[in-house]
């Protein structure tokens, strides 16, 4: 473990099984590894292989069915719903592949949302968001509406609204699953600069590209941890440039 830095999440021998007796799927089988402070982390894996089942358990949209899980000190196996709620919208920022984004809302309204459930004030809340949509360079998009943004409008919007609630982990599921390869580099740039600046980040990918920028990189087959590696230089080496070329 690194001096000085904390532990954000801390999973030790997670499994999930679905069904029972004879039907029962083991689709996690022991799952263990801890994410700290400032980490950027690629989990990787074929499809079928438990990444997206271990997505939900990371995001506190799903419980292990044995095994521990604690987000920033935090046992989550022991929450119960309400207070799961309240620690996934306050402890993690999301940011989905297919956006997720409220049509009816506007910029502004959709990157307030998490705020609007804490019962932040109206007044911090404009502020905050406002400032947060300027970082990701969409201020002059604020009163639009989704239906009339591209695709990496979309996501810089997501990307905003990740950060409204100043979260201990940004949880990142194909980010750039549904852009074009330019489009697709300039959501990454910004993933890294936000990492740059000190934020933690897990992201969930197939792509290899984006999985060899990762500083480390886990890699899960058969609901098992295959590798679990690090290469603190591969995030300068990798690091895609706008257009869609790596560095």
């Amino acid at each position: 473990m690194s001096e000085g830095r904390t532990p954000v999440l801390e999973l030790e021998d997670i499994e999930k099984i679905y069904g029972t007796g004879d039907a029962a799927v083991r689709v996690l089988r022991g799952i263990s590894f801890t994410v700290l402070e400032g980490e950027y982390v690629a989990v990787v894996g074929p499809s079928g292989s438990g990444k997206s089942t271990l997505l939900n358990i990371v995001g506190a949209l799903d419980r292990p069915t044995h095994g521990r899980y604690r987000l920033a000190g935090e046992d989550v196996s022991r929450l119960d719903d309400r207070r799961l709620s309240h620690l996934r919208n306050a402890r993690i920022g999301f940011v989905f592949q297919s956006f997720h984004l409220v049509p009816h809302l506007t910029v502004l309204e959709n990157v307030e949302l998490p705020l609007f459930y804490a019962r932040m004030g109206r007044r911090e809340r404009h502020a905050r968001c406002k400032e947060l949509i300027e970082k990701v360079g969409l201020s002059h998009r604020i009163h639009s509406t989704p239906v009339t943004l591209s695709g990496g409008e979309r996501q810089r919007v997501a990307v905003a609204r990740a950060l409204s609630n100043d979260p201990a982990l940004i949880l990142a599921d194909e980010p750039t699953g549904n852009l074009d390869s330019s489009t697709s580099s300039e959501i990454m740039n910004l993933l890294y600069e936000l990492h740059d600046g000190g934020r933690t980040i897990v992201l969930i990918t197939h792509d290899p590209e984006i999985a060899r920028a990762a500083p480390r990189r886990i890699v899960i087959r058969d609901g098992l941890i295959h590798s679990d590696e690090r290469d603190e230089g591969a995030l300068h080496a990798n690091r895609p440039v706008a257009g869609g070329a790596a560095r």
